[in-house]
């Protein structure tokens, strides 16, 4: 855990638990159990949308703001106490007018602009995402790991692309996701974080996250033994999931993702959503900017999770 500092928490809590929900395949029929459960536990997260339905077939989809009762869902969630981050202007690919058309929806709906953002995998304009993601030799192993296809899709920092957003990511959101790594204590896997990279200038602050895109994915990484380590460390988790990938059918939760979410509510956590901790992070040791030998830590480390995982 190289940098790692334990954090005084606040109210005396022994450590932080978040979630950050990418909204891809999400309808309030598929979610909607998995965000009562998360209430009534105490759990405050944090739920991405796409404030604008899409003109174009998406190839990952689900509802958007543009929906009444998903938006009014939505809205009802921001009132009880969760956050409403973004995944971007909508489902497909977005030029820079329909980003500020989104970016100015999301406003309009949900009161501010979102504190944090998480790039689409299937959006063009992603913000330094595929193998800008990564610098120097890590560039290589990158491109060799995804046998060379992800080299030039994503244009949304670069200036004068017909997609570049750049000005407007730094002027209206505060923190974007990166790197996901399968430890359960984020800030362990990224001590720096949320943390600014002068070598990507667009973002104001990054945040990672630790892996749960599916439910299986998600229980394994908070089974108990892993509740009772970042418990131990007083560390902070922010989960990356999908919780329409597998965490409801019909209805009926899945029973270990249940147990397992009741079993962390009766530890002393810090359940609160992802900018509010992040806000925290930043005021008790300040934004960090980080140097090539920190970043050379994180994308390396990131590789071999992802080299676990298969994905990002």
């Amino acid at each position: 855990m190289s940098g790692y500092e334990r954090p005084r928490w606040p109210d005396g809590k022994d450590f932080a638990f978040t979630v950050f929900d990418d909204t891809d395949l999400a309808t309030v029929e598929n979610t909607r159990p998995v965000y009562d459960l998360l209430g009534q536990l105490g759990f405050r997260t944090t739920k991405s949308v796409w404030a604008l339905k899409g003109a174009y077939p998406p190839v990952i989809g689900g509802m958007t703001a543009d929906d009444p009762a998903y938006r009014a869902w939505t809205l009802d969630l921001q009132a009880a106490g969760f956050e409403i981050g973004s995944h971007g202007a909508t489902y497909h690919s977005s030029p820079r007018d329909l980003v500020i058309r989104s970016a100015d929806r999301f406003r309009e709906i949900y009161g501010h602009d979102p504190v944090t953002f998480a790039n689409h995998a299937g959006c063009a304009e992603s913000i330094y995402w595929g193998v800008d993601r990564v610098s120097g030799p890590a560039r290589l192993a990158y491109n060799v790991m995804t046998r060379f296809s992800r080299r030039d899709l994503f244009r949304g920092h670069r200036e004068g692309d017909p997609l570049f957003w750049g000005d407007i990511c730094r002027e209206r959101v505060r923190y974007v996701r990166n790197f996901t790594y399968t430890n359960i204590n984020t800030l362990a896997a990224c001590p720096f974080m949320p943390y600014h990279d002068p070598d990507r200038p667009y973002v104001n602050a990054w945040f990672a996250s630790s892996e749960g895109a599916n439910v299986h994915a998600y229980n394994d990484c908070i089974s108990e033994v892993n509740q009772d380590r970042l418990e131990t460390e007083g560390g902070a988790c922010i989960m990356y999931t999908h919780f329409a990938s597998g965490f409801s059918s019909e209805g009926r939760l899945d029973e270990r993702f249940s147990a397992l979410m009741n079993r962390l509510a009766r530890k002393n956590g810090w359940f609160v959503p992802v900018g509010t901790l992040l806000d925290f992070l930043a005021k008790e040791r300040g934004l960090r900017t980080i140097g090539s030998r920190q970043r050379t830590l994180l994308e390396w480390r990131w590789l071999l999770s992802k080299a676990r995982i298969g994905h990002s």
